[in-house]
């Protein structure tokens, strides 16, 4: 009966992988599958979560709030 071992490892200086596997003799003969995993996508993320995850509030809450601003600035140009 063929036996499997998971074991997990990190790359070491010069790209060696060293494996310890107390279940495996000296001398056995082993066949090694190396998967590396695809890296972790990041997360995407709405406009509005990005806006809201700034320092700071916005200015307006609402699109009217910036409106009556605008108009309130465009009126004392003319004064």
């Amino acid at each position: 009966m063929q036996r499997a071992l998971h074991l997990q490892a990190q790359v070491l200086p010069g790209k060696k992988i060293e494996l310890k596997a107390p279940e495996i003799s000296v001398g056995e003969t082993v066949d090694v599958f190396v998967i590396v995993p695809d890296p972790p996508k990041p997360k995407r993320r709405s406009v509005m979560e990005i806006i809201n995850s700034l320092p700071g509030q916005r200015i307006f809450k609402t699109p009217e709030e910036a409106d009556r601003y605008l108009k309130e600035e465009r009126d004392s140009w003319d004064s």
